[in-house]
């Protein structure tokens, strides 16, 4: 019963600690993420626990396989960090957590919109220097504006619950609506023209990659905000950038980017800056926060509850109701 915990911050193990110890678990903290050149690090070990930066390719999963790994945790909703081809032929299940705290993860979209829209970050900045101007940080009122929400699920419920907090007009779309949540479901198209707001809450998969195109920014209005807590390859960045550069958003609020693999979770000061995210954060329109919507002590708990509880059950031959199939 041991687990090879891999990209370990102090945030996770103060989290999963305590809690392995109350389970009978005994984890290995390791600083590296789980990559080719580390997996070997593996062995001896009953399970891996690896997060949303961390690399499980084929050869990975086989090496994992070989050292005796029988199960594959991950600490986060999304799985394309997996091949589940491979791990299937392996046998080794993938269990994840879907879910953890919506809430939290919607709550940083939501300020991130205002942060974006009252221009905060700016405020802020000037009066760290004693210069109490306000001249250009103009927002807009939200109240009886339109939000336009792309995906409704646990975490798309939660932006809509907050949104509408602020008096907005909901317009939804899904690729699976859900006729019991009572919303306007809208196409793609109509939510673009309506949308004086738009949050995006997808998984990222080939058919959503790169959803947020060129093509897609010139249906929508000008002077729209655009905030994504969700994956950052569901936006070309070339596109975004291009957009804001032109005066097409009035603003975007992002906790996450398609390159936050080469950046996420470490100091990169030092470190060769990739040219589309730099014009991006050179914008004073755009405010990113480094993939930390989850980072709440109420997530980070239910996190290493559900992890662990996902391995409870597959040790006991239960059920195994987070597997990714």
């Amino acid at each position: 019963m041991k687990i090879a915990f891999f990209d370990t911050k102090s945030y996770w193990k103060d989290a999963f600690a305590p809690m392995a110890e109350k389970y009978g678990y005994e984890i290995t903290f390791f600083n590296e993420r789980l990559t080719p050149a580390t997996a070997h690090m593996a062995a001896g070990h009953d399970a891996t626990c690896s997060f949303v930066n961390d690399e499980l390719p084929a050869e990975v999963v086989n090496t994992l396989k070989d050292l005796g790994i029988k199960v594959l945790l991950l600490r986060c909703a999304g799985f394309d960090s997996v091949d589940l081809d491979a791990a299937k032929a392996a046998g080794l299940p993938v269990l994840r957590v879907p879910a953890y705290s919506p809430e939290s993860v919607a709550e940083q979209g939501a300020a991130l919109l205002m942060t974006i829209n009252r221009n905060t970050h700016l405020g802020w900045d000037r009066t760290t220097k004693f210069n109490f101007d306000i001249a250009g940080l103009t927002g807009i009122c939200l109240a009886g504006k339109t939000a336009g929400v792309i995906g409704t699920g646990k975490i798309g419920q939660c932006m809509i619950n907050i949104l509408k907090g602020y008096g907005m007009k909901i317009v939804a779309y899904d690729a699976f609506p859900n006729p019991n949540l009572g919303l306007d479901y809208v196409t793609l198209d109509e939510l673009y023209a309506q949308s004086d707001v738009i949050s995006i809450h997808c998984p990222l998969m080939p058919a959503t990659k790169h959803m947020i195109n060129a093509e897609a920014i010139s249906k929508m209005k000008d002077g729209v905000i655009f905030i994504n807590v969700a994956r950052g390859g569901l936006v070309d960045s070339e596109a975004l950038a291009d957009a804001l550069e032109a005066g097409k958003f009035r603003g975007v609020g992002a906790d996450v980017c398609e390159k936050e693999h080469e950046y996420f979770f470490e100091n990169c000061m030092d470190k060769e800056k990739d040219p589309t995210l730099a014009r991006l954060l050179a914008n004073p329109k755009f405010v990113l926060s480094g993939h930390q919507a989850f980072l709440t002590v109420d997530a980070l708990e239910q996190m290493a509850l559900i992890t662990l509880d996902n391995y409870k059950a597959f040790l006991a031959g239960a059920e195994l109701v987070n597997e990714v199939k």
